[in-house]
């Protein structure tokens, strides 16, 4: 029985848009994950995200199965999510089974920048820190597939994705209209209330009383983890912390050794050889 890691996305990027890096781990876990998360109206964006908790902690109690290990992986928003769900599941059924949260570039913002961020809300500063506006102004309107890809071919930042990422994101980043062009799947208002409505005290004060390991995967060019700082989460996380070369989508970017390194974390926080694997999880185990 293998394993559960249960991805969460990051805003605006609908699950589907990970693929390669999730095919890649289906190898050694089953894999679970909420396509689009915010858009269940059993579960609303508000203040600090309760109900986005709850729904990823609801949906870790529906896969759990019979799971021997439970871990959760997200990136941006979603590392937030593992982290709070990780906290709300401590006390429940499932709560020995929890083995770890690794966490894709998600730093924990504390002290003045989480300040900020609740001034930000008043003010609109909190654009430094999240795209809140670039978010409005998104484009969300195309005639067909080509033309979803010219356009996002066209931005830097999508131009250094993995090619087969980008096919993942023209094909679910967006969906068919009624009238055959293409929408924007995630819609942006959410993605904009996902953004304003960041939990910060909420997040930086859970590190001394998370149950379950914590491992950060950090993007050597991120513009986002520069933004929020490092302290908070190195605190969080000790030495559970890999650079991966890429700004803060490096699992676009880098999508098969964002996987390995994903596999890799997850050994440092539990090292273990089951008595039940086979020759091939042995032979991952001690790095054959």
């Amino acid at each position: 029985m293998p394993d559960l890691l249960l991805f969460s996305h990051a805003n605006g990027f609908p699950a589907p848009v990970y693929g390669v890096m999730l095919d890649a781990l289906a190898a050694r876990f089953r894999i679970e994950r909420p396509e689009r998360i915010g858009h269940d109206p059993r579960y609303p964006v508000t203040l600090d995200w309760p109900h986005l908790v709850e729904e990823l902690a609801a949906r870790v109690e529906s896969a759990a199965g019979d799971a021997p290990s439970i871990w959760l992986v997200g990136h941006s928003l979603g590392g937030y999510l593992s982290l709070l769900a990780a906290h709300r599941l401590a006390d429940s059924a499932i709560a020995s089974r929890l083995a770890g949260v690794v966490m894709l570039d998600s730093p924990l913002i504390a002290g003045w920048r989480a300040h900020l961020v609740s001034i930000g809300r008043r003010t609109g500063l909190d654009n430094l820190v999240m795209p809140t506006r670039a978010t409005l102004q998104r484009r969300k309107h195309w005639p067909d597939r080509a033309a979803v890809r010219a356009h996002f071919l066209a931005k830097p930042t999508f131009a250094r994705w993995d090619a087969r990422v980008l096919d993942d994101y023209v094909e679910h980043g967006t969906h068919a209209a009624a009238d055959g062009a293409r929408e924007l799947a995630f819609d942006r208002d959410i993605e904009y209330r996902i953004y304003r409505s960041l939990p910060t005290t909420s997040l930086s004060g859970l590190t001394p009383r998370l149950r379950v390991p914590v491992g950060f995967l950090a993007g050597t060019h991120s513009r986002e983890l520069r933004s929020a700082g490092s302290a908070a989460t190195r605190r969080l996380v000790g030495e559970r912390w890999t650079w991966i070369e890429g700004g803060h989508l490096f699992p676009m970017e880098r999508p098969l050794d964002t996987a390995r390194a994903i596999e890799a974390m997850i050994d440092a926080i539990a090292p273990r050889l089951s008595q039940d694997a086979g020759p091939a999880e042995l032979a991952r185990a001690v790095g054959a």
